[in-house]
C-alpha cells in the first residue's frame, strides 16, 4: 500500500504582466523566478531590485485561510460571491444549515476574477496584482486557478488529472488506467483498476479524487481515506469494502484459525461434511470440509472465505 496526497499540479505557466509601478521584469514569471531565486537582471539597479523584491513580497504568508496561505480572494463564477479559497466556498455552500436546492461545488477551472488581499483590487486571474504589484501566491497555476504562498508543500501540475497536486512531480507518477497519481514506489507494483480515485470513499463517501485527505491504495487496487482505513482496522475489519479481499498480510490470523480448527474437533454427523468455498483472496472456487469456525482455501490458504453452496 501507498500513500497519497490529492492535491497536485505540473509545470505552472504564467501570463504577461501590466504593473505600472513595477517595470525592471518583462512578465509575471520573471518577476516571481526572479524572486523565489533571489535574484534579479544583472542590469537591473539596486533600487529597482529592491523595488521588485519588496514589492513582491509585502504579505507574504500573513493572508489565506486554514487551506492555503495566499494574498487574494477568488469570485465563485457560480454564485459571484467572494471567498478565500474554493474549500471554503464549498464547506459554507453545502453546510447542512443550506437549502439542498441551493447547495453547490465550485467549477475551480471556471474561476476568472479575484481580489487582491492588499489593495481589494479585482481583477483578472493572474499571480501579480496589476495594482500593487504583490505576488498573490508563490506558487500559482493558471488551469486550476490556485493561489498558495505555502510552497513547501511542493505542489505541481499533473496534465492527465487536470488538477495541482502536491509532494513534488518526481515523487509520483500518472496511471492513465486509473487516471490519478500514484507513488513512484508502486509504479511496478501497483493492480490497476479503472478509474481507482474517481469514486467516494468507500467509509465516509467523500469523492476521492478531489479530496483534501489522504488518499491510501488497498493490495487489491481499491482507493479508500487512510484514515478510514485506519479506523475500519481499529474495529477488527480488514476486508476491502468493494471486494472484500484482505486490506493487509493476514498470514498470522491464518495461523491462529489453524489452531483453533485443530482444538475444535467437529461433532460426527458433521465430520464428513463438505462445502463450496469463493475465496476472497485468490478467487477460486473449491470444494473442503465443513467446520464451524472457518473454511480456508486450499489454494492460498486464506479463511476470507465464503460459502456459496453445500454438496
Amino acid at each position: 500500500m501507498g500513500d497519497i496526497v490529492i492535491e497536485h499540479s505540473g509545470m505552472p505557466h504564467f501570463e504577461a504582466l501590466n504593473l505600472q509601478n513595477v517595470t525592471t521584469c518583462e512578465n509575471d514569471a520573471d518577476l516571481v523566478q526572479s524572486f523565489s531565486g533571489g535574484y534579479l537582471p544583472e542590469d537591473s539597479t539596486r533600487e529597482e531590485k529592491s523595488t521588485c523584491t519588496e514589492a513582491l513580497d509585502r504579505g507574504y504568508l500573513e493572508y489565506g485561510c486554514s487551506h492555503y496561505r495566499r494574498r487574494c480572494r477568488i469570485i465563485a463564477p457560480c454564485c459571484n460571491e467572494v471567498f478565500d479559497c474554493r474549500h471554503c466556498h464549498n464547506e459554507y455552500k453545502n453546510n447542512i444549515n443550506i437549502d439542498k436546492k441551493l447547495r453547490h461545488e465550485i467549477p475551480r477551472h471556471k474561476v476568472e476574477r479575484v481580489i487582491c488581499s492588499l489593495c481589494d483590487t479585482e481583477q483578472e486571474v493572474r499571480q501579480v496584482c496589476i495594482n500593487c504589484g504583490v505576488c498573490m501566491g508563490r506558487y500559482f497555476c493558471e488551469t486550476c486557478k490556485l493561489f498558495d504562498d505555502d510552497i513547501s508543500k511542493r505542489q505541481y501540475h499533473c496534465n492527465g488529472c487536470g488538477i495541482c497536486r502536491i509532494g513534488g512531480m518526481e515523487n509520483f507518477f500518472h496511471c492513465p488506467k486509473c487516471r490519478c497519481c500514484y507513488s513512484v514506489l508502486l509504479r511496478n507494483s501497483h493492480p490497476c483498476v479503472e478509474g481507482a480515485m474517481h469514486h467516494d470513499c468507500p467509509v465516509c463517501f467523500e469523492y476521492l479524487f478531489e479530496s483534501i485527505n489522504d488518499v491510501t491504495v488497498m493490495p487489491c487496487g481499491h482507493t479508500i481515506h487512510k484514515n478510514c482505513l485506519k479506523e475500519m482496522q481499529e474495529h477488527y475489519q480488514y476486508a476491502c469494502p468493494l471486494c472484500s479481499k484482505s486490506v493487509c498480510d493476514m498470514s498470522k490470523v491464518w495461523e491462529k484459525f489453524d489452531m483453533e480448527i485443530a482444538a475444535t474437533p467437529m461433532p460426527e454427523p458433521y465430520q464428513d461434511k463438505k462445502v463450496w468455498i469463493l475465496c476472497n483472496d485468490c478467487g477460486i472456487t473449491s470444494e473442503v470440509q465443513f467446520h464451524f469456525v472457518a473454511q480456508k482455501c486450499p489454494c492460498c490458504k486464506s479463511y476470507n472465505t465464503r460459502q456459496i453452496r453445500g454438496r
